[in-house]
């Protein structure tokens, strides 16, 4: 056994942002250790130093930190198993691919980039199924080999495949998959820059960071191969491989930026929240057994397992994500949502703006069941922070009436008579003299809305009058009228 307990690890490239393919791939990894009490490994692929981005690394750390997957080993928190960055592990690969020229199931190949060029445009003129390495250099001798190593002629170590071989591979995920080893390149193992390929250095961390469980996406299926080669080659046990399934977008392409978002910073810009996205992100290939689709983290926890990933690709779609960010916040109770009001205001043109955290909850507890965002409240919802500067159209010529000056003045000579009143005595007011008026309240109702929101829709009436209190009611009924009177007078 590589390990009584169950480890699993992450390992991104620092290329620039966190696909959401990489963030389910990290939470599948997270929710399987958790599940099993066992470990989850950070490790960063940074040998590619053609795609290197700076500042990726702390980007990826901090989107992973945000979406509450928390790692027990890493560059950020440590651990026995180090280093985390595989460029500070070059001498172990450079060991190791040693080893496999010495054991021949490795070779050191000189041959130049015109020589590698003309042999595919060769192959791909015969139309050959595959375009193979030959195994030219696999032939040098060994005098030959030390000439070239003296002269200090450029080369890359490449594996050494044997045709006609089958590769099988217990996949959780996928069953048995067979790979025939004649469709198989013979794979650079370790570049002319010295720096290793994915393909040995993800082996070799693995047995070294005693991985017992190699969870990621299906696009590394076809590499798996050549990994199990190597495994066997050095003579480790291997672990136990699951591939997820692709991520599509609606008309089933691979889901990719041309169609749409694939950050997940993109996704926390637009104000989703981790919870909702986490849940979203789970449910990309992924389900429980039964109909429930909204979870918390430790539930998906509780319940995830391999054995229910589906082999079938996964559909994003952003409707169902959208219908969790609003399922989310209506978990959430104000006291949670309260700083994220705060964010979107801090981020808004009302930043100059002070409002007290009895306000905020007011406003939040009046919206939090109508939102989809957070945001939406200092969007859609503005009048809450500033009194309107023009009315609907379409409103006014519905609602507003040539008695419903008249009909406010009143309302306003009600609700000054109130001392310090509740939602309740508004509501009280309003009706009464509607009653007495022997009119129906939505005479008075929908006039208010207009003129304290210049909008027609919105939370209850009498939670927005409270909300924004007497005096300011008052004060916006009084503006309404003199403006919507000026309006309709000039038309």
């Amino acid at each position: 056994m590589i390990n009584t307990t169950p480890r699993v690890r992450f390992a991104p490239s620092p290329t620039g942002y966190l696909h959401v393919g990489g963030l389910r791939t990290a939470l599948y990894n997270y929710l399987f250790a958790k599940n099993k009490d066992g470990e989850i490994i950070l490790r960063i692929e940074d040998t590619d130093r053609n795609r290197y981005v700076e500042g990726a690394v702390e980007n990826l750390i901090d989107t992973l930190n945000w979406s509450g997957i928390k790692f027990d080993e890493g560059p950020h928190v440590g651990g026995n198993y180090g280093p985390y960055f595989q460029s500070e592990r070059l001498n172990i690969y450079h060991k190791y691919a040693d080893e496999l020229i010495e054991k021949g199931k490795a070779y050191r190949c000189f041959c130049s980039p015109e020589r590698l060029q003309k042999l595919r445009e060769e192959q791909q003129r015969l139309k050959l199924p595959q375009v193979k390495y030959d195994k030219h250099c696999l032939n040098l001798s060994k005098e030959e080999v030390e000439e070239k190593l003296s002269a200090g002629e450029s080369y890359v170590v490449r594996l050494n495949v044997e045709p006609g071989q089958i590769v099988k591979i217990e996949d959780v995920v996928r069953g048995n998959v067979e790979f025939n080893t004649d469709n198989i390149d013979d794979q650079i193992l370790i570049k002319s820059d010295g720096f290793p390929t994915y393909h040995l250095a993800n082996v070799v961390d693995d047995h070294l960071m005693k991985i017992t469980h190699v969870i990621r996406g299906e696009e590394w299926l076809s590499s798996t191969p050549k990994h199990v080669l190597l495994y066997d080659f050095l003579g480790w046990e291997k672990p136990v491989f699951a591939h997820l399934p692709l991520l599509l977008n609606p008309d089933k392409s691979k889901l990719s930026k041309r169609q749409g978002d694939v950050a997940v910073e993109d996704y926390r810009k637009k104000g989703y929240l981790k919870e909702a996205l986490i849940n979203f992100v789970a449910l990309l290939g992924w389900n429980a057994g039964d109909d429930q689709e909204f979870f918390e983290m430790e539930e998906l926890i509780r319940k995830f397992s391999l054995e229910r990933v589906n082999k079938a690709g996964a559909v994003f779609n952003i409707e169902k994500l959208n219908w969790l960010n609003a399922e989310h916040i209506r978990h959430k109770n104000v006291d949670e949502l309260l700083p994220l009001l705060k964010e979107e205001l801090q981020n808004s043109k009302f930043a100059d703006k002070s409002f007290s955290d009895e306000y905020l909850k007011l406003v939040l507890e009046a919206m939090h069941e109508r939102i989809t965002f957070v945001k939406d409240i200092v969007e859609k919802s503005f009048y809450f922070f500033e009194r309107p500067t023009s009315y609907d159209e379409k409103i006014i010529k519905k609602r507003w009436k040539d008695d419903t000056p008249q009909l406010l003045e009143k309302l306003i000579d009600e609700f000054e008579k109130l001392d310090n009143p509740n939602k309740e005595d508004f509501e009280k007011a309003m009706r009464g003299l509607a009653e007495s008026l022997e009119i129906g309240v939505g005479k008075l109702i929908h006039p208010v809305r207009l003129a304290l929101s210049g909008v027609g829709q919105g939370p209850g009436i009498f939670d927005l009058i409270f909300i924004l209190g007497k005096e300011e009611s008052i004060e916006r009924i009084k503006i309404a009228i003199q403006n919507i009177q000026f309006d309709k007078k000039d038309n």
